[in-house]
């Protein structure tokens, strides 16, 4: 009787220590467990405070709990593990993916070209000979009204003529009794005179004819705009047609700069945007000025559009053709963005070498906007903060496609 209660005192001893181990194994799991943070089982470096899924990779991010580490990366395919020593050899050099802010600036080489708004020329409009020439070289500067020649035309002086004896019938006939002749002569002289301005004589001219009663035989031709003559074709003796270009007058207190731009620099400027334009020969003088215009077409052999600015020309000191440098700064929102050297583009697709630590190199497949600088924007596959190959990612690739290959051949 005895050594049976010894066995059942065993016994019972011995079901609750299994009942107590069993209790202690399931009561974590019953036990509802807090996530500490989610992680992207490709890449854990990347860290989110809820669930969801990774921006560079697509997957879904999985919890760490307290007491557990977090999940080692699974290697992606491709990546490739490169110890110090041969990273010294290849040349590896490392860059960031950072979000820049701030302002894109488009710099180019203009030129100076006189506003085509600005420009007259001066023609007769009957056919003649010149007399005197009182403009007579390029360069000089003429004001809006200043007599710039004088010209004997056979048909103009002939029309003076007629334009006095309508005068002479227009006062003889004031008083006449027939009904509608004084009208009619009246007429006849506003007829006349039409002619005359319709052939480019003013009202001050037309008048000086009507007052002395003699026909002028050298009518004066005045200059329509004040300017510079950048162009002469008139010289004494000459004989012209309404065709001939006598001189060309440019107004140059405003001037035109052409700037030419890359093609990917195009979204970046657009009409209306302020510039700077400086001159590096006057010690880096600079002026403001405003894009006008944004040419249409690309040039086929630079690849490049024009651009034109407008600006004031105080002091002259901008020439038709001179070179100057165009500076045009663009506000940008923060973008995500990484050194460009970091991008390799085998046409079919752009990858990125990310470091994660030890020499592992996993190959990252991205989508690249707008170049800033010497940065391009990334629009998916990296995310801020991480490591990427900026020099030796050739050597890096070619490794890394012979491995996938490999690894290919040998499931």
């Amino acid at each position: 009787m005895r050594a049976l209660r010894i066995v059942l005192i065993v016994v019972a001893v011995a079901a609750a220590f299994v009942a107590g181990r069993w209790y202690a194994a399931r009561a974590p799991e019953t036990a509802e467990r807090k996530a500490l943070y989610w992680v992207d089982p490709m890449h854990p470096a990347y860290k989110s405070d809820k669930p969801g899924i990774a921006p560079d990779c697509g997957m879904k991010l999985v919890p760490v709990y307290a007491g557990e580490a977090a999940p080692e990366a699974k290697a992606a395919p491709g990546a490739v593990q490169i110890d110090a020593q041969r990273q010294q050899l290849i040349g590896v050099r490392y860059g960031l993916v950072e979000t820049t802010a701030g302002s894109d600036t488009v710099r180019a080489t203009g030129k100076i070209a006189v506003d085509e708004k600005r420009i007259s020329h001066v023609h007769t409009r009957t056919e003649g000979w010149i007399k005197e020439v009182y403009v007579d070289f390029t360069g000089d500067v003429v004001r809006k009204g200043q007599a710039m020649l004088t010209l004997y035309s056979p048909d103009l002086l002939a029309t003076e003529q007629e334009y006095l004896l309508a005068i002479k019938a227009r006062d003889a006939m004031r008083n006449s009794p027939i009904r509608g002749v004084a009208a009619d002569s009246a007429s006849l002289v506003e007829a006349s005179r039409r002619r005359l301005q319709l052939w480019d004589l003013s009202d001050g001219q037309i008048d000086e004819i009507e007052r002395s009663g003699k026909p002028v035989t050298a009518t004066t031709l005045y200059a329509p705009a004040s300017g510079y003559v950048m162009a002469r074709n008139a010289f004494s003796h000459q004989k012209v047609t309404p065709d001939t270009e006598l001189y060309t007058v440019a107004d140059l207190s405003r001037v035109w700069v052409l700037a030419s731009i890359f093609e990917y620099q195009v979204p970046l400027v657009h009409v209306g945007q302020p510039a700077v334009v400086s001159l590096p020969y006057r010690g880096g003088r600079s002026l403001g000025a405003r894009v006008d215009y944004i040419q249409p077409q690309v040039d086929p052999q630079t690849r490049t559009i024009q651009v034109r600015l407008e600006l004031p020309n105080p002091g002259l000191a901008l020439k038709p053709e001179m070179f100057v440098d165009v500076e045009l700064r663009s506000p940008q929102p923060a973008r995500l963005t990484v050194p460009a050297e970091a991008v390799l583009d085998t046409g079919l697709k752009k990858t990125v070498f990310v470091d994660r630590g030890n020499g592992h190199f996993d190959p990252r497949e991205v989508q690249i906007g707008e170049r800033i600088g010497d940065r391009l924007v990334v629009l998916t596959g990296l995310t801020a903060g991480e490591r990427v190959v900026t020099s030796g990612n050739f050597l890096i690739n070619s490794e890394s496609q012979l491995k996938a290959a490999a690894a290919g051949m040998n499931p």
